[in-house]
């Protein structure tokens, strides 16, 4: 935890708590029988904050005020810590199921940490020092811990200014007016990685459906939008335990490949088991992986045949199977080599992402590994589903993922927002993933020609519903 504030600052500070715990307690008073127009603002960004979050979480919000975004987020366990005495007092009395604290975010109290989710809304343009408050706050969180801000853009100094003039605004004292790329470094000097950011409510008032959920999303209306959001993690390092590691390999006419998927994977970790689901195949490749299985009894492996159809499917089967600490899927075609695998190990492991998605379009491919337009579709889609997600993605459609079951658990257990919807598997998880907010890195790997069996993907038809797929992902991620 940071040290003090230097005492040279320590008369500048204390005017400025001072003033500021005056203010706020005066602002508390003032909303007993005032509301002006920010409710309408304030009702969007609760909007927000519930679809980026998950209800029966541990929540801690820093600058809760009156408790009302809080409460809207139904936590498990719930603290509201701050320094307004008249504010946590009203906040008490209103939301009886949450705990408020009064505090300095300068100087957080022990309250039981870690959290799920720490929220800073409207907070960081009105504290004295926005890294020491970054620093108190990463001592609360773990490697799963989020932490979510929103702030007023500068543009909107004046509008603001003006509507507190006329008393349809909170009023405010003198205001930072930070950038997103101020707060990004502020939060990476305090230990956190930025998973994503976004520009929101472009009309803070009513009716603001199209502005708030659509062309806030767009160029160049986004430029203009009142609040910047930021979701950041704690910067995590690889633990002294090793992981165990299970490889899913869906195979569907995939024989004469089984041979080299045993002698070419390379053992990872406390463990390596490669868990094969076989679906349907006119080939003997249940047969070539039961070979396969009693020549190597040195490797840890288990066979399961699919009872139904298509690559989530039996993903999905073989997850649920699995009993490794880090999930990997390898297809069986070996267009992604084996041999790569260690490389999505390390990036798990090190926590420079939470999931890693493999990537083809970086490096010059072996001849015939993919044809022109799917080549060109890939691109599209990739950049289609990088604006939808708010993280860049340059392959959606790379076999090769790889993450951790206990992601992958609460993936599965959030599925029901999508839906069963994706025949592929890789969008399931991408998006399950994205709404979760889990960092999401891209892996380059050298994509290879297939030397045996022909692809199961259908140009025309698969693209259809990957046109399908994106405005789906835009209904349920983009514009809520």
């Amino acid at each position: 935890m940071m040290n003090k504030i230097h005492s040279s600052n320590d008369q500048a500070f204390a005017e400025y708590q001072k003033s500021h715990i005056a203010h706020w307690d005066n602002v508390a008073r003032k909303r007993d029988a005032w509301q002006g127009w920010g409710r309408f603002y304030h009702r969007r960004v609760a909007e927000i904050y519930r679809f980026l979050t998950s209800p029966g979480q541990r929540a801690l919000e820093i600058g809760c005020g009156l408790g009302d975004l809080l409460a809207s987020l139904r936590p498990a366990y719930g603290v509201g810590l701050d320094f307004s005495p008249e504010m946590i007092q009203r906040a008490g009395a209103r939301h009886k199921g949450i705990e408020f604290i009064e505090a300095d975010a300068h100087d957080l109290p022990s309250i039981g940490g870690p959290f799920d989710v720490v929220i800073l809304s409207d907070l960081v343009n009105d504290i004295w020092d926005v890294q020491q408050v970054f620093d108190q706050v990463r001592s609360l969180c773990d490697s799963h811990t989020r932490v979510i801000l929103n702030f007023y853009s500068g543009l909107w100094q004046f509008p603001l200014t003006m509507a507190q003039h006329l008393n349809l605004a909170v009023p405010m004292l003198n205001q930072n007016w930070l950038t997103r790329e101020d707060v990004s470094n502020m939060l990476e000097l305090a230990g956190f990685d930025t998973v994503r950011q976004s520009q929101e409510i472009l009309w803070p008032f009513p009716p603001g459906g199209l502005a708030n959920k659509f062309l806030v999303r767009l160029w160049p209306f986004r430029d203009f939008a009142l609040s910047n959001f930021i979701i950041a993690k704690p910067r995590s390092e690889a633990g002294d335990e090793e992981p165990s590691v299970s490889i899913i390999v869906p195979a569907r006419n995939e024989s004469g490949n089984i041979k080299a998927i045993f002698e070419r994977t390379p053992m990872m970790g406390r463990e390596t088991k490669l868990i094969f689901v076989e679906g349907h195949s006119r080939d003997d490749t249940y047969d070539a992986i039961e070979r396969e299985i009693a020549a190597h009894p040195s490797t840890p492996s288990l066979l399961l045949h699919q009872t139904g159809i298509g690559k989530a499917d039996a993903v999905r089967l073989g997850f649920a199977k699995a009993t490794g600490d880090i999930l990997m899927i390898l297809d069986a075609d070996l267009t992604v080599p084996p041999e790569d695998l260690p490389r999505f190990y390390e990036a798990l492991r090190s926590g420079r992402g939470e999931f890693i998605n493999g990537v083809r379009l970086v490096y010059p491919m072996e001849k015939e590994a993919m044809r022109g337009l799917n080549y060109m579709g890939n691109k599209f889609f990739s950049s289609a589903f990088s604006w939808l997600l708010g993280q860049h993605l340059k392959d959606t459609l790379c076999g090769t993922k790889v993450l951790w079951r206990k992601d992958y658990e609460l993936i599965a257990a959030n599925r029901s927002y999508f839906g069963d919807f994706d025949p592929f598997g890789d969008f399931d998880l991408l998006f399950g993933a994205a709404k979760l907010n889990l960092k999401i890195i891209d892996l380059p790997i050298r994509y290879r020609g297939r030397t045996y069996g022909s692809t199961n993907i259908s140009r025309w038809k698969h693209g259809w519903l990957l046109l399908r797929m994106v405005w789906f992902a835009a209904r349920r991620i983009k514009f809520v």
